[in-house]
């Protein structure tokens, strides 16, 4: 039968967050249940709530989780209850023309439960990115939940569902670095500094962190950045070229989503060399290069959905290298905070103070 939870929403544009009573309707097919034990407290949630998304309000908040299984519907069997599962929001098809010529990652028939959850009146939620996972418990589709080893702590296990594996992604998988490459990551909040440490993970030579506020390049150092760059007092392009020989970086990401640091990042790179946005830019934004120089320079100028991640592939493998010591996860994570918290969190990840704040439930 269905459950009563708390759970978080965002009830009407810029409005505050409060804490409400959800309904979770038992798991139908492919569906599951899953109690949910940590939540990062994302970017994303807080463009939700101003409604910078979608304007489906009201909207249950919270993606980047971790949890146990509780119950699965008619059909699942990559799951059980009592499983240990990361929460995705780009759960695989199987059959559409990106997973069908071996490229799932591209998947363009993702799906998400296909039940609503409700507020105790029956109004029905718009969960975030298809999970709503500031609750207690929630409903997604079972192929939005990735089994991994349940040693890990939840609060550190989470971060993959969203920032961390978005960050990482860029890095290895879009940008495909390399042992000795040279790096530039532009933007060094919790995306940009996931991209420090998997640029890191995956042998870079030289990894060259630029950003306005000294607090987070000093945060970026402790992730693997060999040398930092304060973009409001130094020119950028000509400070990362300065760093590489005069040359460029082999790569650079640009996870800040504007067209004046696109445009840096496109002059900061090497000819024949690579820029990944993982940035999220509005819809807006118009960005202007000429077209002799994109021609000229060569190489490639790449969009990374979701770090590009296969989550089945991915989640597990980062785990394990978290348990091994090979990738500092939980120095992600600077506060965990309860339900009644998240209003809070999203003033100070606004003024730059955490670089994770997680609800830990």
């Amino acid at each position: 039968m269905a459950q009563e939870v708390r759970g978080v929403i965002a009830p009407g544009r810029d409005e505050p967050v409060r804490t409400e009573t959800i309904i979770v309707p038992d798991p139908g097919p492919s569906e599951a249940v899953v109690k949910v034990q940590a939540c990062g407290v994302c970017h994303t949630d807080l463009h939700y709530k101003q409604g910078g998304i979608s304007a489906d309000f009201p909207f249950l908040l919270g993606h980047e989780a971790a949890g146990v299984v509780e119950s699965v519907g008619d059909g699942v069997t990559d799951v059980e209850p009592g499983d240990f599962v990361i929460l995705n929001w780009r759960a695989v098809c199987g059959s559409c023309r990106a997973c069908l010529r071996g490229r799932p990652w591209y998947c363009f028939n993702t799906h998400n439960a296909k039940q609503r959850m409700t507020l105790a009146d029956g109004t029905e939620l718009s969960p975030a990115l298809g999970i709503g996972a500031f609750a207690e418990k929630t409903l997604v589709a079972a192929g939005q939940c990735t089994k991994v080893d349940p040693a890990v702590a939840p609060q550190v296990a989470g971060l993959l569902g969203c920032g961390v594996m978005a960050g990482i992604g860029a890095a290895i998988n879009t940008g495909n670095v390399g042992r000795g490459d040279t790096v530039a990551v532009i933007g060094c909040g919790g995306v940009g500094d996931a991209a420090i440490a998997g640029a890191r993970l995956a042998g870079a030579a030289k990894i060259i962190a630029v950003d306005i506020d000294d607090r987070k390049l000093q945060t970026a150092r402790r992730m693997g950045a060999t040398h930092t760059v304060n973009s409001r007092e130094t020119e950028l392009v000509g400070a990362v070229k300065d760093l590489t020989g005069g040359f460029g970086a082999d790569v650079v990401i640009e996870a800040v989503g504007r067209p004046e640091t696109y445009r840096q990042a496109f002059y900061a790179r090497d000819l024949a060399g690579t820029v990944v946005l993982v940035g999220v830019p509005t819809p807006e934004m118009q960005l202007e290069l000429p077209l002799l120089d994109v021609f000229g320079r060569g190489g490639m100028l790449k969009s990374s959905w979701y770090g590009d991640c296969l989550p089945s592939r991915d989640f597990p493998m980062l785990i394990d290298l978290h348990l091994q010591g090979r990738l500092d996860l939980a120095s992600f994570v600077t506060e965990t905070i309860t339900l009644d918290e998240v209003e809070k969190a999203f003033a100070r990840m606004h003024d730059g103070d955490v670089l994770r704040s997680v609800v830990v439930l």
